[in-house]
């Protein structure tokens, strides 16, 4: 599988080195809501993609088929009105202020299974350094309901992670990772640290924090007081002894 890492204008290039990166999914958790369900509702099927986008990221279906499936209910969308629902998202709350904090340590990778025509924006808005995610195929001004890239398989963001992770010369291991659906999962497994934000039942006991409030300024004590730190740095075993939720 081809995998293609894409800068953002506003970000900074990565760098052979031994930084930490911290890689965020993007909808649900940078972003306050799931793009292919706006999308659904301007396409006049949101009740349909939205049933199946709450089985996939619950761990109820496969990835992969759930993906195409619902992809293939936006056939016929006009590409004006893809664009205005990108331009009408909104971002999560305290998405600036965190990567903005984040960023003055650590390098910031998103990774998604949403599509670029959001993503980029998201990138561009944040300053997040390096993003990958998947393209809906236009013909004629219109979605032919395909979806191409390189996280499309259920699997995929673990090996979307090592890829990153290579690139900047560090491991896997050395990465925090941040998500809240079940195609998080292999990405949570394979990271050194986990934060469930938001997140489905299906990642509860495999993370490291579960964060049940919509405010991502609640992960910044995490770093403040070094939660993260010894689990990273691989000075214990990267074993998973637990989760711990925070509440508010």
């Amino acid at each position: 599988m081809s995998l293609e890492l894409t800068n953002s204008p506003l970000g900074r290039l990565f760098c052979s080195g031994s930084a930490i990166l911290i890689v965020f999914d993007m909808d649900g958790t940078l972003i306050d809501g799931e793009t292919i369900d706006e999308l659904a509702k301007a396409a006049n099927v949101g009740d349909l993609v939205a049933g199946l986008t709450k089985r996939a990221m619950r761990g109820e279906m496969d990835y992969e088929e759930a993906l195409r499936e619902r992809v293939k209910l936006l056939k016929g969308l006009n590409v004006a009105e893809v664009n205005k629902v990108a331009s009408e998202l909104l971002l999560m709350k305290g998405a600036k202020e965190l990567i903005q904090e984040l960023k003055k340590e650590y390098k910031i990778a998103m990774v998604s299974g949403g599509f670029t025509i959001v993503a980029r924006k998201v990138a561009q808005e944040l300053g997040i350094d390096c993003l990958m995610a998947n393209e809906l195929v236009i013909q004629d001004g219109l979605l032919t309901g395909e979806v191409i890239g390189p996280l499309v398989h259920q699997n995929s963001k673990k090996e979307a992670l090592e890829a990153i992770a290579k690139r900047e010369g560090v491991r896997p291991e050395d990465c925090i990772v941040i998500g809240d659906g079940a195609n998080d999962v292999s990405m949570f497994e394979a990271a050194g640290f986990s934060i469930a934000f938001n997140a489905s039942p299906i990642l509860y006991d495999i993370a490291d924090i579960v964060i049940m409030q919509k405010d991502l300024t609640m992960i910044l004590p995490i770093f403040e007081r070094g939660a993260h730190a010894e689990r990273v740095a691989g000075k214990k075993s990267l074993a998973k002894k637990g989760s711990r939720r925070l509440e508010a």
